[in-house]
């Protein structure tokens, strides 16, 4: 199907700034997986670590606006060395919840975030990605040696009395079926995981994705006239911040008709769905929350 380079997207408003995401470790990364869709890497600098008094900065206004719940992402969070003054500022003024590949998570930081959960009124929560049913689906994405380290990591939070989230993408071969989740789930409980959490997200075309699977499709685009849902939409509620300013989402950040200003009040506006990755959060009903 051919689309004309002039078609018209439709435009999702702003319900509320209910969510705040935060680009924390910019796209610097421990790992290079094959799958991520902003291509975050050792060596990726495009988006740059924040620091304390940056967030610090966007928390006071997120404040005056009405923010519910904040998100910290990267790049790998815990490779920022502020992380934990972070989130003991952030955990201050509402929930937060911190998305990792869990290499870093040994007993000392699981306790130490434990700590930070114990001494707030707000809750904590931590997501630690899987990508398969093993070591062999799991380190063709993300390297040698870290599926074992992942699942220690969340082992390690589970002793330290956090239940962290496992998120795992369709490239785990059915698990977006019933009978997938619930195999994934008995997987967790393998772990010693009497309670497991699972978020399973699809997959976004764009940046590494792009070169391992495949593009979007030329049709794979919103059209004017498409009915959207604005609050099944993370950019219905939702804004990021990174190194560089406020982002329509997360997923949006290496384009720059993305960027929506410098402080979060220059984001409150429509924005319009002219991005392939915005037909996958449409069609799927994709929300980046917990």
């Amino acid at each position: 199907m051919n689309i004309p380079d002039t078609l018209e997207h439709p435009l999702v408003p702003l319900l509320a700034l209910d969510t705040l995401w935060f680009q924390v470790a910019g796209t610097i990364c421990n790992l290079r997986c094959t799958h991520c869709f902003i291509s975050c890497a050792p060596d990726n600098h495009s988006h740059e670590m924040m620091t304390l008094d940056a967030v610090g900065r966007y928390l006071r206004e997120a404040a005056t606006l009405g923010v519910r719940e904040y998100y910290f992402t990267g790049g790998e969070p815990f490779m920022n060395r502020d992380i934990f003054p972070i989130l003991e500022a952030t955990l201050q003024v509402g929930p937060a919840t911190v998305l990792t590949n869990g290499l870093l998570l040994d007993p000392n930081r699981a306790a130490r975030l434990r700590a930070l959960s114990d001494a707030s009124d707000y809750s904590l929560d931590l997501r630690v990605s899987l990508d398969g049913w093993g070591p062999r689906d799991h380190e063709r994405i993300r390297g040698r040696g870290t599926f074992r380290r992942a699942v220690v990591g969340i082992r390690n939070l589970w002793h330290a009395g956090l239940n962290p989230v496992v998120t795992v993408t369709e490239l785990a071969d059915g698990v977006a079926s019933s009978h997938g989740r619930e195999r994934f789930l008995v997987l967790l409980r393998s772990f010693g995981l009497t309670r497991p959490r699972l978020k399973i997200l699809p997959l976004f075309r764009i940046g590494a994705e792009e070169k391992r699977g495949r593009p979007y499709h030329r049709w794979e685009r919103l059209a004017k006239d498409d009915l959207i849902d604005p609050e099944r939409l993370q950019c219905g509620s939702g804004r990021m911040v990174t190194s560089r300013g406020v982002y329509v989402c997360p997923i949006l950040i290496d384009h720059p008709s993305a960027r929506m200003g410098e402080s979060l009040s220059d984001s409150l506006r429509p924005f319009e769905l002219s991005f392939s990755a915005c037909y996958t959060c449409h069609v799927m009903g994709v929300t980046c929350r917990t």
